[in-house]
């Protein structure tokens, strides 16, 4: 049975299934799923209620209402949030803590990403770690079409989305990338029909929910150490390798290899 809640009056939901596998939804549809300054503030809140707090081993990010992930940032807010530099720094600051809880959450978070994935939109599906798109997904970041630039924190998860030459020519040009384009640089894991996206994404959850919640949790800061470069994130990585070795889970899994049975993993 699914847990759910909703922030930003309703605008940001979020449930947790027995599975162990939250979703997180853009619930603005009317609007193409854009962000409004309470949504980007409601992100890190969803995140935090999905991992922390209802232990969730995997995170889907999606847009509702089967069309769009996200157009990025309201724009009709600008004129008041986002006018010069001081609202816009205070505005950058909720974008760049909402990229943060999705980039730092300790367990996997996977983008489905149908129709517009522009801007801010674009930005939270760069700070996933895995993202799936259907056929009908477009992909742009159109700050130089608006005179605006993003901060170097967002620029960070684009570049590792798109690989530096295609992030510069997005950041540059502000044209569209196709679905099939974003699957030839990278940017997409798997590039799926409208129909069968939902199934694609779920699969990929479920594989990844019944996996050893220690073993993903290592792996995913072990990655994140290896684009930082941090030697912090170095030790904490390896810290949480070694700290497997003699988990219930580790025992669990010998035993189910040499007993030719499915593991059953608890996360201790």
């Amino acid at each position: 049975m699914d847990v759910n809640i909703s922030f930003a009056d309703g605008a940001i939901a979020a449930a947790i299934a027995d599975t162990g596998i939250g979703r997180l939804t853009v619930n603005r549809p009317g609007k193409r799923n854009a962000l409004t300054g309470a949504m980007w503030r409601a992100v890190p809140e969803a995140i935090d209620w999905l991992a922390i707090r209802k232990n969730a081993r995997v995170v889907i990010i999606e847009g509702a209402g089967g069309q769009d992930f996200s157009a990025g940032a309201d724009i009709g807010e600008f004129s008041t949030l986002r006018k010069d530099d001081e609202t816009a720094r205070r505005y950058e600051a909720a974008n760049s803590a909402a990229f943060a809880a999705i980039r730092n959450c300790p367990v996997p978070v996977i983008a489905a990403v149908r129709g517009i994935c522009f801007g801010g939109g674009f930005g939270l599906a760069a700070a996933c770690d895995i993202r799936l798109a259907d056929d009908t997904a477009r992909f742009a970041i159109p700050a130089a079409r608006l005179g605006l630039a993003y901060p170097p924190d967002a620029v960070q998860d684009l570049v590792r989305a798109l690989g530096d030459q295609q992030a510069r020519l997005a950041l540059f040009s502000a044209l569209e990338m196709s679905a099939d384009q974003a699957l030839n640089c990278g940017c997409i894991a798997k590039l799926c029909s409208a129909d069968q996206l939902a199934a694609e994404v779920l699969a990929i959850a479920t594989a990844i929910a019944v996996a050893a919640p220690l073993s993903v949790r290592a792996s995913k800061a072990a990655i994140a150490a290896v684009h930082s470069g941090s030697s912090q994130d170095h030790d904490q990585a390896a810290a949480l390798a070694a700290f497997t070795f003699d988990s219930q889970d580790y025992a669990e899994g010998r035993s189910a290899f040499m007993d030719k049975r499915k593991a059953v993993f608890n996360g201790k």
